[in-house]
């Protein structure tokens, strides 16, 4: 009898003890009657246990009930390691190199196994398999497609010829050296192409919108400017000749009109003129100076062109103004070509007859310009 049942027993007498108590009490039964009725039940649960106990312990199945089978033969499993096979990739020239054991049991007793080799079989088998999976992948993550042919090779397959059952256990994917650190410099240059890239397209915009929208006048400078320092109104007010200065620049012109008072140092007034050049340390003389001559300006504009006294090209100049000037004032085409050293035509004292050409050997130099 099981500890279970010993306590099922104890506990069932118990009840049935207390039953006897109360009922004798009830009834009021003599003492003799009381120990009858404990014997009588005591005895009954005792056959009971017994009984139980007895039918445990038959077998439930006599012999030469059940057939006997006749067992499986064991399966015959033989492994073979394989070290760093080349197995292609996506990628040209990038061969996945693959290490594993492999494990293969044969479909069917082999009745001569001299006529195959079941090892090549199987290692050709994984191989196969192997190589229809890497084939297709990059061989930027060999970590992961290692994993992936782990658990497709971790599952018996036949061979094409159905002779052997075949998987890979403890498969390593790794590629060679000199491919790994090509890929990690493939992968660096990618990224910083990506980060110039962004940045490129970032400055793209901003020249965009600053060269398109923010500067195109002097007000949509200003405006932007004021954006910016909604809290300044006053440094915006005083900003906006460099504004006006940097939206000229920014499309390739000059300062607009309204802003010009603003951009002093970019139109500055024009220099008094300085007219006696003919005079030695001119800026010396007292500021009361007579208005310049029409001739003294024609010098001038000579001197600023680069022009000397006595070259051919410039008297042939200053012969044809005068000729063009002398109509409307004879003095100053004649102060002219004196200047030059141009033969002028001096016309006669009482008006009548023809013009007689100045002495070409005066002894007076022409005036510097």
């Amino acid at each position: 009898m099981t500890s279970g049942q010993k306590t099922v027993t104890a506990f069932l007498s118990l009840i049935t003890g207390l039953l006897v108590v109360i009922l004798g009490l009830c009834l009021d039964l003599a003492p003799w009657m009381w120990i009858a009725a404990l014997v009588l039940l005591s005895g009954l649960w005792a056959v009971v246990a017994y009984s139980a106990t007895r039918t445990r312990r038959s077998d439930p199945f006599p012999p030469g009930s059940l057939i006997d089978l006749p067992a499986p033969p064991p399966v015959e499993r033989q492994e073979l390691f394989i070290s760093r096979v080349p197995l292609p990739s996506l990628l040209d020239d990038y061969d996945f190199l693959m290490s594993a054991r492999v494990r293969w049991c044969p479909v069917e007793p082999l009745a001569n196994e001299q006529l195959i080799n079941p090892g090549a079989l199987a290692t050709e088998c994984v191989l196969a398999r192997a190589r229809a999976i890497t084939a297709g992948l990059p061989p930027f993550r060999s970590s992961l497609v290692q994993h992936q042919l782990s658990a497709a090779l971790g599952v018996m397959a036949p061979d094409s010829g159905e002779h052997v059952l075949a998987m890979a256990l403890d498969v390593e994917l790794t590629l060679k050296d000199e491919d790994q650190e090509r890929l990690d410099r493939l992968a660096a240059i990618r990224k910083d192409e990506a980060v110039w890239e962004h940045q490129r397209k970032y400055e793209q915009n901003k020249r965009e919108y600053l060269g398109n929208d923010v500067l195109t006048t002097t007000g949509s400078a200003v405006v932007w400017w004021l954006a910016k320092n909604d809290d300044h109104v006053e440094k915006t007010v005083k900003d906006i000749g460099l504004l006006a200065r940097l939206s000229s620049a920014a499309n390739d012109r000059e300062v607009d009109e309204p802003f010009r008072h603003l951009v002093p140092e970019a139109f500055p007034p024009a220099p008094e003129r300085n007219w006696t050049m003919n005079v030695p340390h001119a800026e010396e003389l007292p500021p009361e100076q007579p208005a310049p001559s029409h001739a003294d300006v024609f010098g001038d504009f000579f001197r600023r062109m680069g022009f000397r006294p006595g070259e051919d090209e410039g008297a042939l100049i200053a012969d044809q103004v005068a000729v063009a000037v002398a109509s409307r004032d004879a003095v100053t085409a004649e102060e002219i070509r004196r200047r030059f050293g141009v033969r002028s035509m001096v016309p006669p004292a009482n008006g009548s007859g023809p013009a007689t050409p100045t002495d070409p050997e005066d002894p007076e130099e022409p005036d510097h310009l």
